[in-house]
């Protein structure tokens, strides 16, 4: 296997500024739109200088079989946006032009709604920026030994398994969602900012850090924040180690330049993971001793998020059989100095690398 630490990956003057742009638009058909259907010199209307089969009827009443050979997709003819193609042939298919009408209007409602969903919660008037915690005794990100983010491949969004190969984190799947907000920019995007997210595996041990894990670097990655103000991670559910409350570390930089240096984080903080699915998975048998561990510690207990969590406690749906998803909001106030970030085990972290509460994890 690849050592794991080289010299850090030089930067590539090219990549500075780098912005996400979305796909071109495809080019779609300006006849449909202006509800004109061009003719052919015999005076049969077409539709893609393709004759219609039934020159009276609207394009979408001209059959299964026009439909199926039409290269456009038929949500144009119908004005529909957003309708998979299922629903389109479904529609295609409908005994009669009302129930092909209905059909439309319903998946346009629902499009609808959802956007007017999506529309709300890119909204959200955040008023408090989300509490920074300690980065612990195994960041992983310069400031305690270890650096994985001079590692070429940690900007990845699937993190179960080490960077260089080796090892792969065993545990139930979890899809991690963040959306990171710009408070200073009217609650905006922060795109472009780069987060790197770091957790345990299911009974407890960090890569880089545990006995016999020094060379792996599973469940540590970056992502960078697009357009839409997310990052996503595909990871495990962590385990739960005597002391700390089950959670995952990370941290949020200004750019992917900025990892190059663990001070340059705007926010360093911790998710806790809800009780009830935190339970659920731990029956499963890949985590040896988080049971208990986690019955002998609360959130008013935890060291870290004692003084109070409501902010860090993301959003969870799923079932340990299909996994689960996770999705939190992070608000980040630039105007102000981040707090508790960096270094290790400063000042009430509760994750001391000298033994204390939440310190080492099992090495079993």
């Amino acid at each position: 296997m690849t050592p794991l630490f080289r010299p850090r990956r030089s930067a590539d003057p090219s990549r500075r500024g780098q912005q996400y742009t979305a796909y071109p638009t495809a080019s779609e058909h300006d006849d449909v739109e202006s509800g004109t259907t061009p003719t052919t010199g015999t005076g049969i209307p077409t539709f893609e200088g393709r004759p219609l089969d039934r020159p009276h009827e609207d394009i979408e009443d001209q059959g299964l079989a026009f439909d199926l050979t039409t290269a456009i997709s038929r949500r144009r003819a119908l004005g529909i946006f957003g309708v998979g193609a299922g629903a389109l042939a479904l529609a295609a298919c409908a005994p009669t032009s009302s129930s092909t009408t209905s059909s439309a209007s319903t998946s346009a409602s629902a499009t609808a709604s959802a956007s007017a969903s999506a529309s709300s919660a890119s909204a959200t008037d955040f008023t408090e920026e989300m509490p920074g915690e300690t980065a612990g005794p195994y960041p992983g990100d310069g400031s305690n030994g270890q650096d994985v983010l001079e590692i070429s491949g940690v900007e990845r969004s699937d993190i179960r398994s080490s960077i260089d190969g080796g090892a792969t984190a065993d545990g139930v799947k979890m899809t991690l969602t963040m959306n990171i907000v710009d408070m200073v920019n009217s609650n905006g995007p922060m795109t472009g900012a780069a987060v790197y997210v770091w957790h345990c595996d299911a009974v407890g041990e960090y890569s880089m850090y545990s006995a016999g894990l020094e060379n792996e670097t599973y469940l540590r990655g970056v992502q960078v924040v697009g357009d839409d103000g997310t990052v996503t991670f595909t990871t495990i559910f962590p385990g739960c180690y005597a002391g700390r409350w089950p959670h995952i570390h990370f941290e949020v930089f200004p750019d992917i330049d900025s990892i190059t240096d663990a001070g340059n984080a705007v926010l360093t903080s911790q998710i806790a993971l809800p009780e009830a699915e935190s339970e659920a998975v731990y029956a499963d048998s890949r985590y040896t001793g988080s049971a208990q561990n986690l019955s002998g510690v609360t959130l008013e207990t935890d060291n870290v998020f004692s003084d109070g969590w409501d902010l860090q406690v993301p959003e969870v749906s799923g079932s340990v059989s299909s996994g689960y998803t996770v999705r939190i909001d992070v608000p980040i106030d630039t105007s102000t100095e981040p707090e508790a970030g960096g270094m290790p085990g400063d000042g009430g972290g509760g994750e001391m690398g000298q033994g204390g509460p939440g310190g080492a994890p099992p090495s079993n």
